[in-house]
């Protein structure tokens, strides 16, 4: 005699086969809403059978002398075995723990995605929780699956134990944030490689609340001007004088700008002097339009060697900020400068420049003051002084723009700077 389950599958087949050629596009709008509501619940309910059978599947695997019930479903059915194998742990918590969300699944009050959700939740209650506290959380998260999505499932679920259980769950939570504050401390890592196209890939895995505070950082060097991409309409990027920029990009650029505000001064001590970069390149060639310069400082595995070469206008954008000493060699490479203090602008002088600029200087840009770099009009090695009226504050953006060889500047007489494309 068939096994009723092989009859059912057998007839859903066969129901389905009716269905094969009907095109949704002749149905009327509520019929649309009513089928796809109906067969979500019809699908929840047939991953809860073949949960079920899976959950009990061992024999199976046996015949085929595969390792478990995930490896011989991964064969047979060609699909991930990643896939087969998280199904096999749900099929398995639901079966033996979970009875409740079993049945909500059953009769399809909980979809797939909310059982995977409840499911983990229930996982991570404290080992010591009381057998009825773990059925109050139980209970209460499968009666929120009639209203909440997977996504706030999630969020309730590390709670309900606030809602269940509010006299452990102070303890609890203090014992799993340690936790995954050690595990986080653990996974900690950051890697750097060299490209060979000019750039450096770095990733890495940093606890969540050192991310919190690098995008906190980062994101207090992005424009307030420039919206999000998916924040802005066409027609306000039509009409807005920044170009808009995707916003990883502008994340990129800001931690550039973060690194170049960094205080040497303040950072341990490094091969037994104070944590520098240093910069050389001849005076002619730092005089010059074109030129290359020479970066030194600590090594990045990949192509390039143990220098990097820039080029000198950006040489000469570095030579305004005492974040980078430039070292200025002479013939013979016989060094003219390296940093001497009549260089650099003084906190003091800072500080006057942004009573007197505010902002940036260019035209139309208003970053604010504080987050500009002092800029000397006519350059140190050429002989410009290192004074108020021979300074002005301009954005990072700017400040390169100033130093490229492509770009001619106008200072106005308001003492605003204009930029133009070189022609």
């Amino acid at each position: 005699m068939t096994h009723p389950i092989l009859t059912a599958a057998a007839t859903m087949g066969e129901v389905l086969k009716t269905v094969a050629d009907t095109n949704p596009t002749f149905m009327t709008t509520s019929d649309k809403a009513d089928a796809l509501r109906e067969l979500v619940r019809v699908e929840t309910r047939l991953v809860e059978l073949r949960l079920r059978m899976l959950a009990d599947a061992d024999d199976v695997a046996a015949l085929t002398a595969s390792r478990d019930a995930a490896g011989w479903l991964a064969n047979e059915t060609r699909v991930r075995w990643e896939d087969a194998r998280s199904d096999v742990v749900l099929a398995r918590g639901l079966d033996r723990r979970w009875t409740v969300l079993a049945t909500a699944m059953r009769e399809g009050r909980a979809t797939l995605a909310q059982v995977r959700v409840i499911s983990r939740a229930l996982d991570e209650l404290p080992s010591d929780a009381s057998a009825e506290v773990v059925d109050r959380a139980e209970a209460t998260l499968v009666d929120y699956a009639e209203r909440f999505e997977p996504r706030q499932l999630a969020r309730l679920g590390r709670k309900i134990l606030d809602v269940v259980a509010p006299e452990i769950a102070e303890e609890a939570e203090a014992r799993r944030l340690a936790a995954l504050e050690e595990e986080a401390t653990r996974r900690t890592r950051l890697t750097m490689r060299r490209l060979g196209d000019g750039t450096t890939r770095i990733s890495g895995r940093l606890p969540d609340a050192a991310a919190t505070r690098l995008a906190t950082y980062l994101e207090a060097f992005t424009s307030p001007r420039q919206l999000r991409d998916d924040e802005a309409d066409s027609s306000a990027a039509d009409s807005d004088p920044f170009t808009r920029l995707p916003y990883p990009r502008r994340l990129g650029e800001a931690f550039i700008q973060f690194l170049e505000s960094l205080d040497p001064r303040r950072l341990p001590l490094h091969g037994g002097d104070a944590t520098t970069v240093v910069v050389t390149v001849p005076l002619a060639a730092l005089r010059r339009e074109l030129g290359a310069a020479d970066l030194w400082g600590g090594s990045v595995p990949g192509e390039a060697g143990f220098g990097e070469t820039i080029t000198a206008a950006q040489a000469r954008r570095l030579a305004c900020t005492a974040k980078i000493i430039p070292a200025v060699l002479g013939g013979a490479s016989e060094v003219l400068d390296m940093g001497r203090a009549r260089r650099l602008f003084t906190a003091a002088q800072r500080r006057a420049l942004l009573l007197r600029d505010r902002t940036c200087r260019a035209d139309g840009c208003d970053i604010p003051g504080t987050w500009t770099e002092a800029h000397h009009w006519l350059p140190w090695t050429s002989g410009g002084a290192t004074d108020l009226d021979n300074a002005v504050l301009l954005c990072s953006h700017h400040h390169h723009r100033v130093h490229d060889p492509a770009v001619t500047t106008e200072r106005m007489a308001n003492g605003d700077v204009r930029f133009a494309r070189r022609r």
